[in-house]
C-alpha cells in the first residue's frame, strides 16, 4: 500500500488497513426511492463493487425497446457483477407521463424488466436531481433525450456515457462492460 493510500485510508477510516475503494463513490453517493415503494436506497452502498449502468427511461419513446436490450444485458452479466439501474424521467416531450405504478407494470409486463427501477427523476441540466447532476458533471454532458446511459466501473469512476441511439447491446458498450467486469 502506498503512503498516499495509507494516509487517505487513515483520513477516511482512522486506520491504515482499509483502502479508499471501500468509501462510497461520489457519483453514487445519493439516496433514491425505489419505484412505487417507500424504500430508499443509498446507491453507493447498495451497489458497491459492481459495474453500474445508469439509464434514464421513458415508456412512450422511440427508444423504449431498449428496455428489452437492457434486460438482456442485465440477465447476461448480473452474475459477473453488472447492475442496470433504471430512472424513469418525464423531462423530454412528456414521454413518461404515467404514475410509478403504471411505469412498473409496463416495464414488467411489456419487457420483463427485472433490473432495479427507481422513482421518477429529473435529468436535464438546469433541474437535475443529485444523481444526474453528479453524472452530468462527471461526463461533461447531461442527457439530451431518454435512454442516455452512464457506465460506472467497480472503482466508482465514470467509464463513459452513451447517447440515446446507442444500443445497450452494441459492440462498443459490450466491450466497455466486459472490460470493467474483468478488472
Amino acid at each position: 500500500m502506498t503512503m498516499r493510500r495509507v494516509l487517505l485510508s487513515m483520513l477516511l477510516w482512522g486506520r491504515p488497513g482499509l483502502v479508499a475503494a471501500e468509501a462510497c463513490s461520489p457519483l453514487l453517493d445519493v439516496k433514491v426511492r425505489t419505484l412505487n415503494e417507500d424504500h430508499e436506497v443509498r446507491l453507493c452502498e447498495a451497489y458497491r463493487d459492481k459495474v453500474v449502468l445508469v439509464v434514464n427511461t421513458a415508456s412512450k419513446c422511440a427508444f423504449t425497446d431498449q428496455y428489452g436490450e437492457l434486460e438482456t444485458l442485465y440477465s447476461r452479466y448480473r452474475d459477473r457483477g453488472l447492475v442496470v439501474l433504471g430512472f424513469p424521467s418525464n423531462d423530454f416531450a412528456n414521454q413518461e407521463p404515467g404514475t410509478e405504478k403504471q411505469i412498473k407494470s409496463f416495464c414488467r409486463l411489456t419487457y420483463g424488466v427485472q433490473f432495479p427501477m427507481f422513482a421518477k427523476t429529473r435529468v436535464k441540466k438546469d433541474h437535475a436531481d443529485p444523481l444526474y447532476r453528479n453524472l452530468g458533471e462527471a461526463a461533461g454532458r447531461y442527457p439530451w433525450w431518454n435512454f442516455h446511459k452512464y457506465l460506472i466501473g467497480r472503482d466508482g469512476r465514470l467509464v463513459d456515457d452513451y447517447l440515446s441511439p446507442i444500443s445497450p447491446l452494441g459492440s462498443g458498450m459490450i466491450a466497455d462492460i466486459e472490460r470493467e467486469l474483468n478488472r
